[in-house]
């Protein structure tokens, strides 16, 4: 055409080209198409973060800081919404028995829905896999934090955290509430088992190991969220802080501390944290010197962010919001304000999110909540997303399937078992002091007994398909109860009795007969407040089986609880006693170190004490009279090995 006007062929190239620099100066392609900053990969993040920012209309903002439970995550919903975030409460599920590539068809659902919007930013679905994928069925169920705390190996710790990031993924679920990394200091709490350690050193240790299992190890600024990659996940260090503390071990209760004892026990382990790239933090329900944490602008803002650096994103427990008052809900206008000004980013507010989407909308208009506010923690929430790679990969990995409950991820929860395992007693005392343990592969007949003995439910705890855990063999899809691992670790013509609850009449008859009995008893599954438990006995019928048997055959006691419990009562009627915490799915595990194939080497990462009136009692107290110090644990060599 520019040759048709009289231009010289030089010359109408010579426009075009000019025309070329114009356009793409002006951010379009040749090809018609607009250059966006934000989703070009090679941009540093601030700058994708900054450019993306700025195009976010007010509603689009706050959809980013709302995260809605799965059950409402509606194509409509995340459309209408712009949601950020979904997430599965404990058993919240696509189906019962899902597999995991129906997790992955629920999530590409939701995915696209969120892409399909004005500026298509991906949303990020958070679960809490905090032993594992605990909520997918035929996940690997690791030991709970206080067994691995048992087994003082951070490298054991960091590839539990590896596996765990893979049989999430395998479910295309990129962001885990995990882990936890409270300081119980009082064993009564319902969360206790979610601990490493009443040591805050030994949960630092653990967590400056599981976060980079979990993440990815990879180079940054300190306080810079980092994941390495689409088989990583994003971390969340919770509950901050000071939740372990809190008075009698009561759930969201009230923790009584000087700022200089919080920093000394309760911060050491988001220090930790953040200096391992964390991602987020999640705030606890529980208040510091009467404060309710979730509106502590101090700890959140001028600790945590400031002086920390903390870059990633902060969010609240669920339904957090509510709590601010007594009752819940109450003044809910005005706790939302208090707290996003503490330096709230991201707000679980599973179902009432039309509610909470309004209030903030309706507060940032008229100037209650400050729109910086606003902007940095969208800010934030941006930097995770594209730290972790979300808007080059937003949709699951179908190739990953396969490693939901892989055999290599139960292996190491085997090896995780057998390391958590803690003796605290082999033999009955100086005249008869001959070790009971490893016990006889090769015995004629055996009495296995108790509620614990063959069951995966109870095996595992809380947390496991469901929020407060179940009794039964059925739901995990796959798994070894206790007794099973033993009637695989003994002889084949070595004869088993098995009973829950024994009668002694018969125990009796059969008295001569039995080499030895293993008693498997504990805790009922729990989680959170109902796990609260102000006496810490032994549930019924355990001590009543334990003197049955103990007092007629010699006997190994195999306690399996989230915490100690009151044993002194019934510790001269046991042979040998071994703390198996909350094991998991690979009950294989115990039998490997009951039996010899491996010796005991768990200690023990929180106090024993001898009665609840000593508590809490702590390693280093002035006053520290435990049944078993921290620390302690016989150990026994492979059956092997023995002369």
């Amino acid at each position: 055409m520019a040759t048709q006007m009289g231009c010289s062929p030089a010359a109408a190239r010579a426009a075009r080209l000019l025309l070329i620099v114009l356009v793409v100066a002006a951010g379009t392609s040749v090809a018609g198409a607009t250059y966006v900053r934000y989703k070009d990969p090679k941009q540093p993040i601030q700058a994708r973060v900054t450019d993306l920012l700025g195009r976010m209309t007010l509603e689009e903002k706050i959809g980013q800081m709302t995260q809605i439970e799965r059950a409402n995550a509606s194509t409509a919903v995340i459309e209408k919404y712009f949601v950020g975030s979904v997430l599965s409460g404990g058993g919240s599920v696509p189906s019962e028995k899902a597999s995991a590539a129906t997790w992955q068809e629920m999530i590409t659902k939701m995915q696209k829905a969120a892409l399909s919007t004005r500026l298509g930013i991906p949303i990020i679905y958070g679960i809490d896999a905090v032993h594992g994928n605990n909520n997918a069925y035929n996940a690997t169920i690791f030991p709970h934090n206080v067994g691995l705390g048992a087994t003082r190996d951070p490298d054991l710790v960091k590839l539990i955290g590896r596996a765990t990031a893979l049989e999430a993924r395998a479910t295309g679920i990129a962001y885990t509430f995990a882990p936890c990394v409270a300081v119980c200091r009082d064993p009564r709490w319902g969360r206790c088992y979610e601990s490493f350690s009443e040591d805050t050193k030994l949960v630092q240790l653990m967590t400056a190991a599981v976060i980079p299992g979990l993440q990815g190890a990879a180079r940054h600024p300190t306080g810079i969220p980092i994941v390495a990659g689409p088989k990583n996940v994003a971390g969340c260090a919770k509950h901050f802080v000071g939740d372990g503390g809190t008075r009698n071990g009561i759930n969201e209760n009230n923790t009584v501390l000087s700022f200089h004892d919080l920093m000394r026990i309760h911060m050491p382990p988001y220090y930790d944290a953040v200096i391992k790239g964390i991602a987020s933090v999640m705030i606890s329900y529980s208040s510091w010197n009467g404060v309710k944490m979730h509106e502590n602008k101090y700890l959140i803002t001028q600790i945590l962010k400031d002086k920390m650096r903390f870059r990633g994103f902060v969010i609240t427990d669920w339904q957090a919001v509510d709590k601010i008052t007594t009752p819940p809900h109450k003044h809910y206008y005005h706790s939302i304000q208090e707290t996003i000004h503490a330096g709230i980013d991201m707000v679980m507010v599973p179902y009432d999110y039309p509610e909470f989407v309004a209030d903030v909308t309706a507060q940032a208009k008229r100037g209650a909540i400050n729109m910086d506010r606003i902007n940095d923690a969208v800010s934030r929430i941006l930097r995770v997303k594209f730290a972790m790679g979300l808007f080059e990969n937003p949709l699951p990995d179908h190739t990953l399937v396969d490693q939901l409950g892989s055999k290599p991820h139960r292996e190491l929860a085997r090896e995780a078992v057998r390391k958590s395992l803690v003796l605290l007693k082999n033999g009955k005392g100086k005249k008869d002091g001959k070790p009971v343990l490893p016990l006889s592969k090769d015995a004629k007949k055996i009495l296995v007994v108790g509620t614990h003995a063959h069951d995966l439910g109870l095996q595992c705890g809380g947390w496991t398909k469901s929020w407060q855990g179940q009794s039964g063999n059925d739901f995990t899809g796959q798994g070894t109860t206790i007794l099973e691992a033993i009637k695989s670790a003994v002889d084949k013509k070595t004869v088993i009795d098995y009973s829950e609850h024994p009668d002694k009449g018969s125990i009796s008859k059969n008295l001569d007969e039995y080499d030895y009995g293993v008693v498997v008893v504990g805790e009922q599954p729990y989680a959170e407040t109902a796990g609260d438990n102000q006496n810490l006995t032994i549930p019924g019928p355990g001590p009543e089986v334990i003197r049955k048997v103990c007092e007629l055959v010699k006997c190994v006691v195999v306690l399996v609880s989230g915490r100690p419990l009151v044993v002194e009562p019934y510790l001269d009627t046991m042979d040998a006693l071994v703390a198996a915490w909350l094991p998991g799915t690979e009950g294989h595990g115990v039998a490997d170190v009951l039996f010899g194939d491996y010796g005991f080497s768990g200690k023990l990462p929180r106090t024993w004490v001898r009665s609840v009136d000593q508590l809490p009692m702590n390693y280093g107290d002035k006053l520290y009279d435990p049944l078993f110090p921290f620390g302690f644990g016989l150990t026994t060599k492979p059956a092997a090995d023995r002369s």
